[in-house]
């Protein structure tokens, strides 16, 4: 004791209050900004520490079960390591860490967030401290509940003296209801105490934490637990506790006795890592085993929790990694740091001179590579692994080194999956039973083109008009028209519903609004249900020239309100609407259910769509005949911001607002990449807007929608799930499918080459809601190991398994080179001319002159024959 009471007075002098500063920063109404904006890069980079471990607690090799399905071996070779492996492959590994590195690290680090008009963009600040060495000290499964709540046999006590006040602490962090049993635990400590780094300097960060030879070391207990989710399917978390200080003065400096893994190899680590090494060494590490060498028992400030967590785990140089949402500009991201933040997809994406020009009216207006509506915290790789994230919390997936990936979450714990399977067939199905799966959708949206118009009645009945002539298949017209605070009112809204009985006709389903004249925005107000600023006002966010209030979706009285509106508007014969937006919840937004407002974004997406499904099922079950008013009736409703579950609550995405350009990162090619890497991610029904949405008519920079985009969009969207047009947001300045007999006998046509595979579309739908598997598919899904295929990006799809598509994606080409790929027997007939393609692994050069793109369809396929003898029918062939 009185030992205790001195080391108690040593320290008194070591006060530190460490506190982690959020910093939000609104540019929304700057007019004159940067062309060329900060990006990703500002995060920390790479953080490598090194794993120790007791060789007395801890066994030199083992095996240990996880479940009855998965196996986690311990091994102490090379520093040790762990891998997780499926029983039935047990020489396969689905996740394992490093030889000899830390696999868990933590820091208290400054944030700051850029936020203007749906455009964010977060930089890691000033670095206070980092725990990026780790010990082992247990490896155990837990069978009984009990150990969780800290009751433990008197030989576990034996072995770690402090483990009943460790299982306690990790019993206040985690509910032990939540925990599965049994369950493999890994227990032991973070630690470090740097200097600050020139490696943070160099990228804009500061570390802070600096702490004299004498002052105190920084450690923290961590908890990881691995159970069985499924019988593919192993679970994690990592939790953290707050982290401690202790005195050098009172412990040896040197590594306590039996502990491994740092000394091995440390020279030449030194010299390979360079400045990485500065940060990775050990300075003055203590292993405490006594609660009275604690800080938690001296009187010390505390320091408020972590708030990064990195996971670091093995890859190899050859993986390519697939998925992460619906992604613009890449397919496989190995080399790159993505992040995971839902916002606006930005105008240009890099494409130049768009984006500069983007930049310089509205901040960040133009997005990069990495900005999307739906992203996802989840991959698949060419080597059949497969790991994704719970929660919503701001992720960065580090996947530049060759050998390995580091995620950081902006967070204390980390919680997720890792999925076992042999195909990447088997790991969507696999993913989407976890996360949901979108509904059938009713077969009268697939069964022909969608109209998109504007600008009056009398247009409308002119075009449809037209559209009888051309003996175009027709499922709906999509209707827009909008007012600022809410809904009808006006002589245009009228005329739209007397549109609405004229065509009910023909068709009933019209994307419309009401004609009673309502004030949305006064009754949420007045209701409550808007989201509020720091001061308790509805939150208003600029939106193009105006601003607007959004729903507070954690309020229990705004599902009632918004979906009494939607069902008087399907009463008066909607069948479709577009639930637009999502993406832009301010992340200094207070909301009704007081949580993380940061974390809270990214879920905003999955909200908005749960309310709007919930509308559909309502009117569902209330429907008499329920299977044919599904089918023929059904309501749909399709968006675009989502994010992991979003498949559970959608119905039919939409990749937002390409420009009307051939450009790689925002035009017709990455509705390509959009519609194939969000296919990966489970969202099995997506596509585009024919011809593109975004327009832009400045005096120096000028893209408007020529007749040949528009047209070869047309031939690219005919094998989508859906083939609908939009005006864009400048109709006069674009090139429309009725501005003349070429643009609309081109719209016929590929209406009716849709129209020809509607039977296996509805197959392909029945199979997306069973098994998650997209209508459009990557090449990967069905031949994983060919190295060609795995290079692919925007050049071909596959529609289910049957079709081959090599759309012409370039100005002015009438030829397209088709890679007939590796992996299976049969052969590929093109079917405007019958040749037949039987080389596998081969390219060739095919012609496509517009009005025949290259399409192939497998030799001997029954689905094959039954769409060449549609085409045949319709004319077309």
């Amino acid at each position: 004791m009185r030992q205790s009471n001195e080391l108690c007075t040593k320290l008194q002098s070591f006060k530190f209050s460490v506190m982690a500063i959020l910093k939000i920063t609104k540019k929304h109404h700057k007019h004159f900004n940067n062309p060329f904006p900060s990006s990703v890069s500002t995060t920390i980079p790479y953080v490598q520490g090194s794993l120790f471990f007791n060789s007395k607690r801890v066994p030199s090799d083992q095996t240990f079960s996880i479940g009855s399905d998965f196996q986690l071996s311990w091994t102490s070779d090379n520093g040790g390591h762990l891998s997780i492996s499926h029983l039935s492959q047990q020489t396969r590994p689905i996740w394992s860490t490093i030889p000899g590195q830390a696999f868990v690290s933590a820091a208290l680090v400054d944030t700051e967030l850029e936020e203007s008009r749906g455009s964010f963009l977060v930089k890691d600040k000033d670095v206070h401290m980092v725990c990026n060495h780790q010990t082992i000290e247990d490896i155990r499964i837990i069978e009984d509940i009990g150990v969780i709540n800290g009751q433990f046999d008197h030989h576990l006590e034996c072995e770690m003296p402090d483990s009943t006040s460790v299982y306690r602490r990790l019993e206040k962090k985690t509910d032990a209801q939540e925990i599965p049993i049994p369950t493999l635990m890994i227990t032991g400590r973070l630690f470090n105490m740097t200097k600050k780094s020139k490696r943070f300097q160099k990228h804009g960060i500061q570390a802070t934490m600096q702490f004299e030879a004498k002052g105190p070391s920084v450690y923290a207990r961590y908890w990881v637990l691995f159970n069985q989710k499924t019988n593919h399917e192993v679970g994690f978390q990592v939790k953290i506790e707050k982290p401690n200080f202790t005195s050098r003065n009172q412990v040896s400096k040197t590594v306590s006795g039996g502990y491994q893994g740092f000394k091995r190899g440390r020279n030449n680590r030194k010299k390979r890592l360079g400045w990485c090494w500065y940060l990775s060494r050990p300075r003055g590490f203590l292993l405490v085993s006594s609660v009275e060498e604690e800080i938690a028992d001296l009187d010390i400030l505390k320091p408020e929790e972590f708030n990064r967590v990195w996971l670091t785990y093995a890859s190899d140089e050859n993986e390519r990694f697939y998925g992460f949402g619906e992604q613009f500009s890449h397919m496989n991201f190995k080399g790159k740091r993505v992040p995971i933040f839902v916002q606006e997809q930005g105008i240009g994406r890099g494409d130049q001179p768009i984006t500069l020009a983007a930049n310089l009216i509205s901040y960040r207006a133009g997005g990069d590579w990495s900005t999307t509506y739906a992203p996802s915290p989840f991959y698949i790789t060419s080597r059949m692994r497969s790991v994704w994230l719970e929660g919503y919390d701001y992720t960065v997936f580090d996947l530049t080194k060759l050998d390995r990936v580091q995620i950081q979450i902006h967070g204390n714990s980390a919680e997720g999956r890792i999925l076992h399977g042999n195909s990447p067939c088997e790991l969507i199905e696999r993913f989407t039973e976890s996360i949901g799966r979108l509904p059938e959708l009713p077969e009268w949206i697939i069964s022909g083109a969608i109209v998109g118009m504007q600008g009056g009645t009398d247009a409308v009945r002119h075009i449809w008009d037209e559209l009888r002539t051309y003996d175009v298949p027709i499922s709906a017209f999509w209707l827009q028209i909008s007012n600022s605070t809410g809904l009808g009112g006006a002589e245009k809204n009228i005329d739209w519903f007397t549109a609405l009985v004229e065509l009910g006709s023909g068709f009933t389903k019209v994307d419309e609004k009401q004609n009673k004249r309502r004030n949305l925005f006064e009754e949420a107000k007045q209701l409550d249900i808007l989201v509020k600023d720091s001061n308790g006002n509805p939150y208003m966010v600029p939106n193009t020239a105006f601003d607007v209030g959004m729903l507070d979706l954690t309020h229990p009285k705004t599902a009632t309100w918004f979906k009494q509106i939607l069902g008087d508007m399907v009463n008066d014969g909607v069948r479709g609407w577009m639930a637009d937006f999502g993406e832009g919840l301010p992340v200094d937004a207070v909301l009704y259910s007081g949580e993380d407002p940061i974390s809270a974004h990214n879920r905003y997406p999955e909200l908005w769509a749960k309310i709007n499904r919930e509308i559909v099922e309502e009117w569902k079950s209330n429907s008499l005949d329920k299977v044919k008013k599904d089918q023929e009736e059904g309501l749909v409703f399709f968006m675009r911001a989502g994010f992991r579950d979003s498949p559970k609550w959608g119905m039919l995405f939409w990749e937002g607002d390409q420009m009307v350009s051939w450009q790689r990162n925002d035009g017709i090619k990455s509705s390509v990449v959009g519609l194939l890497s969000s296919g990966i991610s489970g969202y099995a029904f997506n596509h585009s807007d024919i011809g593109g949405y975004c327009t832009v008519n400045l005096p120096i920079v000028k893209y408007n929608r020529s007749e040949e985009l528009l047209l070869r969009w047309m031939e690219l969207n005919s094998f989508t799930i859906v083939f609908r047009t939009h005006e864009g947001n400048k109709p006069s300045c674009n090139s429309q499918f009725y501005s003349n007999q070429q643009t609309m006998s081109h719209f016929a046509r590929f209406a009716k080459v849709y129209k020809a595979w509607t039977f296996y579309r509805i197959q392909l739908v029945k199979e997306a809601a069973q098994k998650g598997l997209p209508v459009c598919r990557h090449l990967f899904l069905h031949y994983p190991t060919d190295e060609r295929v795995q290079r692919l990006s925007y050049q071909q799809f596959l529609v289910g398994s049957e079709f081959l598509v090599v759309p012409v994606l370039d100005k002015g080409k009438r030829k397209v080179r088709a890679y007939f790929p590796l992996g299976e027997s049969s052969s590929w007939v093109h079917i405007w001319t019958g040749k037949v393609f039987s080389k596998q692994g081969s390219e060739e050069w095919v012609e496509a002159p517009i009005g025949y793109p290259a399409v192939f369809v497998k030799v001997g396929s029954h689905v094959g024959e039954i769409f060449l003898n549609n085409l045949r029918s319709l004319g077309i062939l």
